[in-house]
Parts: C-alpha cells; sequence; structure tokens
C-alpha cells in the first residue's frame, strides 16, 4: 500500500502537499475506511429529523450521496414552506411522516442503482459476471437512450425506479444476447440463465430493502397525504 501510494497517487496530488502526503506514508499507521450502505428507516421524532448520511446511505460508487441530500432539502423546503407555526411538535412530526414517502422516487432510485452497480464491477471469479460488467460498457457505448437513460438516472434528473428496472434488465439481456452471436452454445446458454439469475440476485434485494411499496407505489402509503397541521386543525 506504502508503495502504492507513493507512485501512483503521490504523482497525482498537488505539489503544495506533497511532502506532507510522503511525511504521513513514512510515519506509518495507513488506515482504510469500509464503505456501508444503510436503507432509509423512518424515526419519526417529535424536534427532530434525519437527513444525509446519518439518515440513509449508499455506496459512493456513484457520487449520489449529494444529489439525494439535496434532493431532501427541497421535499423538505416544499412540505415546510406553507406552515406558519412550527411549535406544535408533535402535529408536525405526524405531518412531516410524507417526507419519507415523497423522497423515495429520487433517493431509491440512486440508493439502488449504486448498489446494483457496485454488485456488478465488484471483483469477481463468476463468468456471468464479468460478462454483465462488459456488457454495461457495451450497452452504454450504443449511445441515445442507453447512454442518456442510464445518465439521467445517475444524476437524478430522471427519479423514476421503473426506468430503473427497465434499464437493469435490459443490460442482462443485452448481455445474454451478446452471447448468443454467433451461435448459441450449451455454455453460453447456461451462462446467460446465470447472467439473468445473477442479475435478479443483485436487484431484488437491494428494491426489498428500500421498500417495494415505498418505490413504486407511494401513493399507496396514507401518509403521502398528509395535511399541514394548519388544515387539520
Amino acid at each position: 500500500m506504502a508503495n502504492y501510494l507513493k507512485t501512483v497517487v503521490a504523482p497525482q496530488i498537488p505539489p503544495q502537499i506533497y511532502d506532507s502526503f510522503i511525511a504521513a506514508i513514512d510515519k506509518g499507521s495507513i488506515r482504510t475506511m469500509p464503505n456501508r450502505s444503510m436503507p432509509a428507516a423512518p424515526h419519526p421524532t417529535p424536534g427532530a429529523l434525519l437527513m444525509g448520511d446519518a439518515f440513509n446511505m449508499r455506496h459512493p460508487l456513484t457520487g449520489g450521496g449529494m444529489t439525494v441530500a439535496l434532493s431532501d432539502i427541497v421535499v423538505l423546503r416544499n412540505l415546510i414552506k406553507p406552515l406558519r407555526n412550527l411549535h406544535d411538535a408533535s402535529a408536525l412530526c405526524k405531518y412531516l411522516e410524507s417526507f419519507y414517502t415523497l423522497r423515495k422516487p429520487v433517493a431509491s432510485t440512486i440508493n439502488t442503482l449504486a448498489g446494483a452497480l457496485y454488485k456488478v464491477f465488484s471483483s469477481s471469479p463468476d463468468k456471468a459476471r464479468d460478462e454483465m460488467r462488459q456488457a454495461c460498457f457495451d450497452y452504454l457505448s450504443l449511445g441515445g437512450v442507453c447512454s442518456n437513460g442510464p445518465i439521467a438516472l445517475l444524476s437524478g434528473l430522471n427519479p423514476r425506479p421503473l426506468s430503473l428496472v427497465a434499464h437493469f434488465f435490459a443490460v442482462a439481456i443485452f448481455g445474454v444476447g451478446r452471447l448468443m452471436l454467433p451461435l448459441p452454445s450449451p455454455k453460453r446458454l447456461w451462462t446467460g440463465a446465470r447472467l439473468i439469475s445473477g442479475a435478479c440476485g443483485i436487484i431484488f434485494p437491494i428494491i426489498k430493502a428500500e421498500g417495494v411499496r415505498q418505490m413504486f407505489f407511494p401513493a399507496t402509503v396514507p401518509a403521502y397525504y398528509r395535511a399541514p397541521p394548519e388544515a387539520e386543525f
């Protein structure tokens, strides 16, 4: 690790901190920070509202943390904008339960995409996983909707979980199609079946952790229709 930091990383850092960087390496005690994912679990508490990484974390591969945080701020602003009295903590807490549902389209799309891409691109001896990884690159290189769609999902411009699932399985089916050319064989068919199975094993547990109902049918959640406290009283 020390050799890697000196030979690969050090030449890329600003010259102003180069000497300090090398000195820190020579001192030792190089620490690693594990990545964490934490699906949003609502904890309505009068007088407090969790946001950011304290509430919801996803793998940093896609850099979606700030996008989700800023989207949450917009959702919260729109909820509290019509309020004139913030002193009734209990009534306000009940009203803000809708926040956890209204944030889901953007948050769950980015969270699911980050987790799925991490699983696809993580090192694995599985041949089917390698085919899925290569299919991702080739699918994006097609251009048009095959690149615009995933980029819109990554950036939060298209917060539609169904669109995410469609593109994810389009990549898997595209990968199977690549395997079948020029001629299918029993080995290729088996790899294709494992590719589809692996794709399901990647994305469905992530969707389950995010909440199927909240992701795809948010309007069926009662909190979605919470009225401001002033309207209730």
